[in-house]
């Protein structure tokens, strides 16, 4: 907690302001969490200072509010992308990430439970930089860091708001970002590496090296590329939910199986069981393919290379 307090503190994060009657005071509360490896053990202890974002009040706290949604077809598209091509993809997080969106609303924040200033114990905190839970948090973190990548040269990505493609003729580079998880690869590892220099300079970041986990999947790199898994997730939902002792299947309905309708009180098609099976996989197909000729097309168009159509 006292960690925190100081890297708030330091952040510039808030100023005491006298209370008044018409101003709408969100509070706070402290959340603690647990960051794990990947194989389950305790990495450290964090405090988050949070605040009370669902008191705000709309066109008074906040204005626009975005989520920030990274699609799992695209990080298996980089990834694929960086496995072809022999490229290293480096992980990097954000320290204290939301804490360097500046907000341009006026709120106000009861000052936080175990610290609060004994020479002004009735004043309250004006926020001038993001703060989670708040409405606006992630869209001015996502602000800030979009604006400072777009400055240094990278283009956002017009199917995937978290994609970033950054192309000076010869190299390509893509980024890729959920809240403070930032993937970063490309085709120079020199350049890579003062990419890094560049966001280290304008945000307090840890280098992790290269990838090893990301948003639960389990990245591990063999002779014949990289191989993705979630076993500690489904494990975990495994256990919350008492069936770890349940033998595994292939599929989650097996088109051979004969399944029994309680409306109707008859025995369900074969046929229309496997197009259940088979519609429920198209989708992510349909996607990847999409979301493979649009990339495609776009880096084609950054690195200037004509595109040939062999359809007559």
């Amino acid at each position: 907690m006292c960690d925190e307090i100081k890297a708030l503190r330091s952040n510039h994060m808030w100023s005491l302001v006298p209370f008044h009657p018409s101003m709408n005071v969100v509070g706070s509360r402290w959340v603690y969490r647990i960051k794990r490896r990947v194989d389950g053990n305790i990495e450290r202890y964090k405090a988050y200072l949070v605040a009370r974002g669902f008191t705000q009040q709309e066109d008074i706290d906040y204005s626009e509010t975005f989520s920030l949604v990274i699609k799992q077809v695209t990080v298996r598209l980089v990834f694929s992308i960086a496995v072809s091509r022999n490229w290293q993809i480096h992980q990097l997080d954000i320290h204290n990430a939301f804490l360097n969106g500046v907000l341009i609303e006026e709120v106000y924040m009861k000052q936080p439970s175990g610290f609060v200033d004994p020479t002004l114990p009735s004043h309250v905190c004006r926020l001038h930089k993001s703060l989670y839970g708040l409405k606006q948090a992630t869209r001015a973190w996502y602000t800030c860091l979009s604006d400072f990548l777009l400055s240094i040269g990278f283009l956002a990505s017009k199917v995937d708001t978290s994609l970033f493609i950054l192309s000076d003729g010869t190299n390509i580079f893509y980024l890729l970002v959920y809240v403070d998880d930032i993937l970063l690869t490309g085709s120079n590892s020199a350049m890579l590496h003062c990419l890094i220099q560049l966001l280290s300079s304008e945000f307090k970041l840890r280098d992790l090296g290269v990838v090893h986990y990301f948003l639960g999947i389990e990245v591990q790199s063999t002779g014949m590329g990289l191989m993705l898994r979630q076993h500690k997730y489904i494990f975990d939902i495994l256990t919350r939910a008492g069936t770890t002792s349940c033998k595994p299947v292939d599929t989650s309905v097996s088109p051979s199986k004969l399944l029994y309708s309680r409306i109707t009180h008859s025995l369900i098609p074969h046929d229309f069981v496997k197009s259940w099976v088979l519609f429920s996989i198209l989708p992510s197909l349909a996607q990847i393919s999409a979301l493979l000729l649009t990339e495609f097309v776009s880096s084609c168009m950054l690195l200037q290379i004509p595109i040939v159509s062999t359809v007559s």
